[in-house]
């Protein structure tokens, strides 16, 4: 006779390893998916076609008419930028990589650690300091016009080449990182054999050495398209005010619902076509190594010239990454109101840094964005573990559909996922349990999980290929169930790429802006909000103290990913 308490654990077994299983596992994914990815963009679709209730293309026709073109302006400005951009970071990106992973020259490891710099910049604080260094009114600019006695500046940052120099150096990293893990794997001998086939350095760069990266490039250019295509704090700085960003914000401040919906739709399909061109650039043009031969060896730069060269080259790349955050760190300690005309600040004072802790009115955004932030992050961890999981391990039906479904908000410019999250929840649904979202806390935390979830998805999901499956069975055949074996096998042995992706998504969070300034209110203001606010009440030493928080932030958080994850950089693209 069976024990009673023994047959419902081989019922629950039998269950575990039915080949039906795995939809009771990725039925969740979807219908979260479904809730928050996938309906809210429907309903910003279905606002973008109705009219006073009634079926009208009116706001398309809008859009595209070429009497009032400035939706189209908007849309060429933003793609624009955004491919140029794109190119300007694989320029830098791609040649700094190359350098500092196949030669040896003096300066070499410090500028290493340096040309991760940028990662500790959020784009909202990027954009502030190289205002105060390079805009009209920034110190570079005025003191050569001291220094030479001008009567104007002789520079400034401002326009399109203004957006672009902050979106080049706060971007190209992502470039670096892809660039750098790719370059170390190359294989010398390919190079080698062109080159003793007559080949010339250009020809072997362009037909051997770039075909290899095409991989790593292409999750890059993907990453820098989208962040360029939601920027909106620095073409709102340098003066550009037709960008798809702006228009969608200022239809939305206006309350012209409508058309902010039909702009986000529009620059929803622009980012989704980008999205599935460069996936499928990438599946067309598969390269792969399969020489045997070691990875590749720094070549030592010999000549006294070449030396020289490189150690200035090193000592003005030093002082180019570090002065944006340097600049940050001098005005965080100037005196709110002070700092006018002048070069540098007249007066200086520790208060801000005290007041970030002390003062309820200042710590708030601080609360906020942790709070918001943490809890958007749990929810990544669960369903990006489970996604990954699924997707890596597990065989169903619809599984190319889940990856494009999770992947979605990664093409999504997070004006778009604003957007979207407020025509979706501002009525009661059954997906928000018949509540209103809107002015309510649980908007924001959604929004940042909405947007982050690709990156604990693709972290968790590079680990888990990198795993030996043979371990997992050999518990399963032991007798262990689905449960037992994924606690206390798979997760301990992907945990590393999951805290990347994890600690990614937190810090992303943190200083995530172009979301949150659609979906903030009084009581919920993130640090990034209330950076831009004081920035706008001249408050600049409060606004700096608030952004060498976030950096600090990113930098302890970038430096434990690093010991996490060993030497892998770019893990989450």
């Amino acid at each position: 006779m069976k024990s009673p308490s023994i047959e419902p654990i081989h019922r629950w077994t039998a269950i575990t390893r039915s080949r039906h299983f795995v939809y009771v596992l990725v039925a969740p994914l979807f219908l979260v998916l479904l809730a928050y990815v996938v309906y809210p963009l429907f309903q910003t679709f279905v606002q973008s076609i109705q009219v006073e209730d009634h079926f009208s293309l009116k706001n398309y026709a809008r859009f595209f008419s070429l009497e009032h073109t400035s939706n189209l302006e908007a849309l060429w400005t933003s793609i624009y930028i955004s491919v140029l951009s794109v190119i300007t970071c694989a320029i830098v990106g791609v040649t700094m990589a190359f350098l500092l992973e196949r030669y040896e020259f003096p300066g070499r490891k410090v500028l290493t650690v340096l040309a991760m710099v940028p990662m500790a910049l959020p784009p909202l604080v990027g954009v502030l300091s190289f205002t105060f260094l390079y805009g009209e009114s920034g110190i570079i600019p005025r003191s050569l016009k001291l220094l030479l006695d001008l009567e104007h500046v002789p520079f400034s940052l401002k326009g399109i080449w203004g957006v672009l120099m902050v979106h080049t150096f706060t971007m190209y990293t992502y470039f670096y990182m892809t660039a750098s893990s790719a370059i170390k794997g190359l294989d010398p001998s390919l190079e080698e054999a062109a080159a003793s086939l007559g080949a010339g350095r250009l020809y072997v760069w362009r037909r051997v050495i770039l075909p290899m990266l095409t991989p790593a490039m292409v999750a890059s250019s993907l990453l820098v398209f989208m962040v360029s295509m939601a920027s909106y704090t620095a073409p709102l700085i340098f003066g550009i005010e037709r960008t798809m960003t702006m228009q969608i914000y200022l239809s939305r401040t206006n309350g012209n619902l409508d058309m902010a919906a039909s702009q986000s739709t529009i620059l929803s399909v622009v980012s989704i076509v980008f999205l599935m061109v460069m996936r499928w650039y990438q599946a067309l043009r598969n390269y792969q190594n399969l020489s045997k031969g070691i990875s590749v060896h720094r070549t030592e730069v010999k000549s006294a010239l070449g030396k020289y060269a490189a150690m200035v080259l090193s000592f003005l790349g030093v002082v180019i990454l570090l002065l944006p955050i340097l600049v940050l760190v001098l005005i965080s300690f100037s005196t709110d109101g002070t700092w006018t005309t002048q070069i540098l600040p007249p007066e200086y004072t520790f208060k801000h840094y005290v007041e970030l802790f002390t003062d309820s009115k200042t710590w708030r955004p601080i609360a906020n964005s942790f709070k918001m932030s943490s809890i958007a992050t749990v929810g990544n961890i669960i369903f990006g573990v489970a996604a990954a999981y699924a997707m890596v391990r597990m065989k169903f039906k619809g599984k190319s559909l889940l990856d494009v479904l999770i992947m979605l908000p990664w093409a999504l410019p997070g004006t778009v996922v604003g957007v979207n999250l407020i025509t979706a929840f501002s009525e009661p649904t059954v997906f928000t349990f018949n509540q209103v979202l809107i002015g309510s806390f649980w908007m924001l935390p959604l929004a940042y999980f909405v947007r982050h979830l690709p990156l604990v998805f693709r972290s968790t999901s590079a680990t888990l290929m990198q795993m030996d499956n043979s371990v997992e069975e050999a518990a399963r055949n032991l007798g262990a169930s689905w449960w037992y074996s994924f606690r206390r096998i798979v997760f301990p042995m992907a945990l590393s790429g999951i805290l990347a992706g994890a600690l990614l998504a937190f810090v992303q969070g943190i200083g995530e802006f172009v979301a949150s300034i659609l979906l903030f209110t009084r009581k919920t203001t993130p640090i990034s909000v209330e950076i831009f606010q004081r920035m706008y009440s001249f408050e600049f030493g409060t606004a700096c103290a608030y952004g060498v928080l976030q950096i600090t932030l990113i930098i302890i958080v970038l430096f434990i990913s690093r010991k996490i994850t060993g030497d892998k950089a770019g893990t989450a693209l």
